[in-house]
């Protein structure tokens, strides 16, 4: 089942008029906008950079992530016109796109650049070549800072694999689970989106991996992207851009599958949770469609209401079913069991509401 994750930078008027339906009997609206890492629609005439390594690098060649994301951009939303830029080269570190971001990506004036690092700036320590923790994360936001002083949204991404082996046995695995929090963290301090693919990867690996290879499947050779690596990256890409799914896109209100399920849930925190720890619920749910395959449908943000009526209330979600099975299996589902324990010390109240639209 391919998903369709919806935890945009904006909530659409559907997503309203679905709160509106499931709480109008105990409350006027709970309106909400997003607080979600997630994305902010492609606009008309949109140019795409793709900044990194030799993953990108061969990604920009035929059946390449980014190939794919350009065909597939081109083939669900051909009216936007959007270009797509391939700029990556291989051995490539965070001081070395800072080197070649005015030439290699600003000169070419794109509105939205992806940066995909990482892998080099753990992987090459075993020759002594790595880079520090400290220059990775100053190298990240000053790219940030220069690519947003330049007029461009960024999308950072966390580093993906250097081995696929799911038990931590990967030789790197703990050196790039901390070059991945700094990219996370230096997301969120910079305030631009984060693809952790690096989650991605991982999430995807303990459902298709059950013999524990090192490589072969999203991998060539633990690192760089083989046919279903480079479809995994370009689906992942897809979503973070804002680009519809190919279910989406081909679902009308006339063939809408019968029986979908809404799942509404509200959260009024704690007086002394922080916004950080509010953020860690927000960022642990909206991870959950990656883990939890019956998820059809995912949609979140804060109350922005202004009648007064939230009654404390100020984080919603909608978690879509394509049936009551489906709902069945998300419930006990250990992902999901895993964000009750993180979530429950953290709310004073929750409202949970289910319907069938």
């Amino acid at each position: 089942m391919r998903l369709s994750h919806r935890a945009a930078g904006f909530l659409s008027a559907k997503f309203v008029r679905r709160l509106a339906l499931a709480l109008g009997a105990s409350m006027t609206l709970f309106a909400i906008s997003s607080q979600c890492t997630a994305a902010e629609p492609l606009k008309k005439g949109d140019r795409i950079a793709f900044f990194g390594d030799s993953i990108t690098q061969a990604g920009a060649g035929p059946h390449g992530y980014v190939t794919l994301v350009k065909e597939l951009i081109t083939e669900r939303e051909p009216e936007l016109g959007v270009e797509v830029i391939g700029a990556g080269i291989s051995g490539n570190k965070v001081p070395d796109l800072e080197k070649r971001l005015d030439a290699d990506v600003l000169a070419k004036k794109p509105t939205v650049v992806v940066i995909y690092i990482g892998i080099n700036d753990v992987w090459h320590s075993q020759q002594n070549r790595g880079t520090p923790k400290d220059v990775y994360a100053a190298g990240l936001r000053r790219l940030i800072d220069k690519i947003q002083a330049a007029g461009a949204r960024v999308i950072l991404c966390t580093p993906s694999v250097i081995g696929e082996k799911t038990d931590g046995s990967n030789k790197l695995d703990e050196m790039l689970d901390d070059y991945s929090q700094i990219s996370r963290d230096t997301a969120k301090e910079a305030k631009v989106q984060l693809l952790d693919l690096h989650q991605a990867f991982q999430s995807y690996l303990k459902q298709h991996n059950a013999e524990n290879a090192e490589k072969g499947v999203l991998t060539s050779d633990g690192v760089h992207l083989n046919a279903a690596g480079n479809r995994f990256v370009a689906e992942q890409m897809l979503a973070a851009l804002g680009v519809r799914s190919a279910d989406k896109q081909a679902r009308t209100s006339a063939d809408k599958p019968a029986g979908l399920l809404r799942h509404i849930v509200l959260f009024k925190f704690k007086d002394d949770v922080t916004k950080e720890q509010v953020q860690e619920v927000v960022d642990a749910f909206s991870a959950l469609p990656k883990k939890i395959d019956t998820i059809v449908d995912f949609e979140c943000g804060t109350d922005m209401s202004v009648e007064g009526k939230a009654a404390g209330f100020t984080h919603g979600f909608v978690v879509t079913f394509k049936d009551e099975a489906g709902r069945a299996v998300y419930l006990p589902h250990p992902a999901h069991q895993e964000f009750v324990k993180l979530v429950g010390p953290r709310v004073d109240k929750v409202l949970v509401f289910d319907f069938k639209p």
